[in-house]
């Protein structure tokens, strides 16, 4: 769903005493890669030595996972690939979890990861370990290069794939030798087989016209996009078809599903639904697989699909649950933006209905405040945050899981924002921020996260600090982990707490100004916006430390 990428001729760009690394960085820079986010190790500093000279920017981490969540936010907000770059066996390893929240999140990233030489496959190598067979499992196409010869088509390939459909990431491994290996005459063609299997399926002008006549004969029909359809263009398409037809249209992308707190009381509307179209989103657990409590027993779900594994999934639950199946294989954004005009413009009552339930937050919250040395209230932390976002034109918010997450979702609200996503992981905030920042040299950019959170990257503001990479992350410490928490405390009683405390006095802050970023300890609401007006004027990447009540997630409903 995203534009196409600058067209390659990796058959005209070798060189004369060219290595396969050569090759592979003169095809990233041709395609207008400018920055990758690396680690470096033992089988990839071909590449490191190749980049010398060419432009290519090498933004080097702290950690594998960090890399890769950073060519996450990277391709999230600019639509176009983020390129991650790492070490074999041990690295590969590092990256897998990070590589699982790109996928859910359907971001558009390359990960090129450094291989035992094929010469030395088989024989007990270093780091050897099946690579392309473990990220299988968590990107769209995943393979070993075996030939220098073919690695700008193996980029370019890469490239496609991960921004074609649904997007997502994709893994190449390279074998040191390959990358040694020196280019003898032009490169052969290849196209792997992940690529060789992609299509665009257009629905026909008879499946649009069914498609628009569902739609137009339903009281409330809803439309519901999945990740991708939460930003860029299919963000924009979904906004247009909705205003053109009156049609509610809702993308989602929380691990929450409808309970997801920037939804508001979607919950409420979704339960009144008599048709759901799917566009691009999976039948999941984010929509309780078709049949929940928040679910109408007697609606109609639709699908257009990309993914012939969701079209197949859908199917299948359907008829399960004695249920007309509707689902068809197409592209979803070609699909919303010719319903668009397919459809009658009816009524908008029900639309407004839908998006005033989304747009609900509890009256309540507005009078917020904690007592005079107590902790602070996440709400009192998003009011002064949003304050700061307010300030500037095209903020971004960057969201981690866990309770501080979900609240600030509830509270925060930007054009563009990057949030961990359906996989429901948290540590990604901070490489994230990073990541942004890169791709948005002028936007106000915070992170918001926990305590426990934090203890994931923190090694990443001295990347930060490195690069040049200036960016806000608001702790919000309530010496806790505080999901699990509300967990034993809901579940198992007061006096059934274990190992989920952590210290109410680690300065966080004194962390990041330890590795030369900015950071203030924050106890006070009032105090919040003025500190992070000095944070933003310190022009380095900073950390305000909050201390913050234990609050639990917030699920909004208005009745």
């Amino acid at each position: 769903m995203i534009g196409p990428l600058k067209s390659l001729n990796p058959a005209n760009a070798v060189e004369d005493n060219m290595r396969g690394a050569d090759l592979l960085v003169k095809t990233l820079v041709d395609a207008d890669v400018s920055r990758i986010f690396a680690l470096s190790g033992n089988q990839i500093m071909s590449i490191f030595d190749a980049s010398i000279g060419t432009g290519l920017e090498l933004i080097h981490t702290r950690h594998e996972a960090a890399s890769v969540h950073m060519a996450d936010a990277w391709g999230r907000l600019t639509g176009r690939p983020g390129i991650a770059l790492i070490t074999a066996g041990p690295g590969l390893a590092n990256a897998l979890s990070a590589l699982y929240v790109a996928k859910v999140a359907e971001s558009p990233l390359v990960l090129l990861s450094g291989h035992t030489p094929v010469n030395q496959l088989g024989l007990g190598a270093f780091q050897e370990i099946p690579q392309a067979a473990m990220a299988a499992h968590v990107t769209k196409a995943s393979w070993m290069a075996s030939d220098g010869s073919q690695l700008g088509n193996d980029i370019e390939n890469a490239l496609l794939i991960a921004s074609h459909g649904r997007p997502g990431p994709v893994q190449i491994s390279l074998p040191a030798d390959v990358l040694e290996s020196e280019i003898v005459g032009g490169p052969a063609d290849f196209v792997s087989k992940a690529l060789a299997n992609l299509s665009t399926v257009r629905l026909t002008d008879g499946a649009i016209g069914q498609l628009a006549n569902a739609l137009g004969n339903a009281q409330r029909p809803l439309v519901l996009g999945g990740p991708a359809f939460t930003r860029g263009q299919p963000a924009e398409a979904l906004r247009a078809f909705s205003d053109a037809t009156s049609v509610p249209a809702i993308g989602m992308e929380s691990p929450r599903g409808v309970n997801d707190p920037s939804l508001g009381a979607f919950a409420e509307v979704l339960v009144q639904a008599d048709l759901v179209l799917l566009l691009g989103k999976r039948l999941d657990f984010m929509v309780q697989f078709g049949s929940g409590s928040d679910i109408n027993p007697d609606a109609l779900f639709m699908q257009v699909d990309s993914d012939e594994d969701a079209v197949t999934h859908t199917k299948t639950r359907l008829e399960a649950m004695g249920k007309t199946s509707a689902a068809q294989l197409g592209d979803p954004l070609d699909a919303v933006q010719r319903l668009t005009a397919a459809v009658r413009s009816a009524s908008s009552d029900w639309r407004d209905e839908v998006r005033k339930a989304v747009a609900h937050r509890p009256v309540q919250w507005r009078k917020i405040e904690h007592a005079q040395g107590e902790p602070l209230h996440a709400v009192e932390i998003g009011r002064a945050v949003q304050a700061f976002l307010d300030g500037a034109l095209d903020s971004i918010y960057v969201s981690d899981g866990g309770e501080v997450g979900q609240w600030a979702q509830a509270c925060l609200s930007t054009s563009r924002r990057v949030i961990n996503g359906p996989s429901g992981s948290i540590g990604s905030s901070i490489p994230m921020a990073i990541g942004a920042r890169a791709s948005n040299a002028d936007s106000r950019i915070v992170a918001m996260l926990g305590d426990g959170t934090f203890g994931f990257h923190p090694a990443e503001f001295d990347t930060a600090v490195r690069n040049n990479l200036p960016f806000i992350a608001v702790i919000g410490n309530d010496s806790a982990w505080n999901a699990e928490y509300q967990i034993q405390l809901r579940d198992y009683g007061e006096d059934r707490l274990n190992g989920c405390e952590l210290l109410p006095s680690t300065r966080y802050d004194e962390v990041a100004r330890a590795l030369g970023g900015y950071g203030e300890l924050v106890t006070e609401a009032s105090e919040l916006g003025l500190a992070l007006q000095r944070a933003h004027d310190s022009g380095l990447p900073a950390c305000i430390n909050v201390i913050m009540a234990r609050n639990a997630a917030p699920i909004i409903r208005r009745n």
